[in-house]
């Protein structure tokens, strides 16, 4: 008995650690510049470095969108998935795969982190260029709306990458302006503005974070970012470089120089320093989580909706859990947290997988919720729609 208690213990320990391991970090060496050195997982609240997923080290296949063949990358100069000069990561939630943009490249990168392989996203439109150190994408982020967004250090260049028909596209959305309040605060101005990361709400705006601590708001609609303040609690001297935001709704920042990674509410902007001595070089961070979100995250081992990219006009719902009995019910939520379908499905049984039609929803993205028969949230789920 006391073998089998003890066993239990040791698997809630792990899967308690599996759920906390769900920020992904690009980190780098002890140097004064950029050097990369490797994905990997973090459990933030802990201060704990999880799994290497990917670094220098390893051997990737890479394959190529445009010649739609594996090819083999030139690795002398910066136009390589592996190359030094990184500084922007984001998390593809519904695709479950890491996307990032080197710095002096206007390629882009996408990692399968379960099979460490690349597709390579050759685009015309990043105008990055190595004597010109505001052109640099150094900021990036999952947007609310299924899209990654990314940002180079003056803002010349506010990117939406996307999937359509089954390949990623490279769209420049404009140039970002400085609000007429920002003064002296001008995300334009080195010493003010530039390097750090960004975040997004449920709304889609961003949050962009500056290196010398500096905090803007962006309309996406717009394109035009407001200073809102200095984040104060950080050490003299600290350079953020990550951002992004924990399961609780605060945000989580780190530093390229290894300082240690702090928590803060934007309503405020006052950092605390998080547990643990996690003291790596960080040079960007990503989740899978929104500032504001309508929803609360429900995660369920053992409950499923698929496919998250809807071509056709159904999904599926699964259910293993034996404890979940009796009628169970599926609520569909807009991008605007309205919501706009609603269904109860037959008695569900283990293993049971049940087809849900979508009654002819526009594309976009959704938030869909299976509910137990007393109205309990078995599983939160986003999926986007595009026909």
């Amino acid at each position: 008995m006391k073998k089998k208690l003890f066993s239990l213990a040791m698997l809630s320990v792990v899967v308690f650690t599996f759920a906390q391991q769900d920020f992904y970090a690009l980190t780098g060496k002890s140097v004064p510049n950029i050097v990369f050195s490797d994905f990997r997982v973090l459990d933030v609240e802990r201060g704990i470095s999880g799994e290497l997923i990917f670094g220098t080290e390893f051997t990737p296949k890479v394959f190529s969108q445009i010649f739609n063949k594996n090819v083999t990358e030139e690795k002398t100069g910066f136009n390589h998935s592996q190359t030094a000069a990184m500084a922007s990561l984001a998390y593809d939630e519904l695709n479950g795969k890491l996307i990032y943009i080197p710095m002096f490249s206007s390629n882009v990168y996408v990692l399968d982190q379960k099979s460490r392989d690349i597709t390579l996203i050759e685009s015309n439109v990043i105008k990055s260029k190595s004597c010109d150190i505001g052109s640099h994408i150094t900021r990036m982020t999952g947007g609310y709306d299924g899209n990654i967004y990314a940002m180079s250090n003056s803002g010349s260049q506010f990117l939406q990458i996307s999937r359509q028909n089954g390949k990623y596209v490279v769209a420049d959305l404009g140039s970002v302006k400085d609000d007429s309040s920002n003064a002296e605060n001008s995300l334009l101005a080195m010493n003010k503005g530039f390097g750090g990361d960004m975040i997004a709400d449920a709304d889609n705006n961003f949050y962009i974070f500056s290196a010398s601590g500096n905090v803007f708001k962006m309309s996406s609609q717009f394109l035009t970012a407001k200073f809102i303040g200095k984040i104060s609690g950080l050490p003299e001297n600290y350079s953020l470089n990550g951002a992004a935001v924990n399961s609780k709704g605060n945000v989580v920042v780190a530093s390229a120089k290894g300082e240690g990674m702090y928590e803060l509410n934007l309503g405020d902007l006052q950092a605390k320093p998080l547990a643990g001595n996690l003291n790596i070089h960080i040079y960007d961070l990503a989740s899978k989580y929104f500032l504001n979100d309508k929803l609360p995250s429900v995660t369920n081992a053992l409950a499923d909706v698929y496919p998250t990219k809807v071509e056709e006009d159904f999904i599926h719902v699964k259910v293993e859990d034996q404890k979940i009995s009796g009628n169970v019910s599926v609520e569909i939520y807009d991008f605007a947290g309205i919501k706009v379908l609603q269904k109860t499905l037959s008695s569900i049984e283990k293993n049971s997988t049940q087809k849900v039609e979508l009654n002819n929803l526009k594309s976009g993205v959704y938030i869909v919720s299976v509910l137990d028969s007393n109205k309990k949230i078995i599983l939160n789920k986003k999926i986007a729609v595009n026909k």
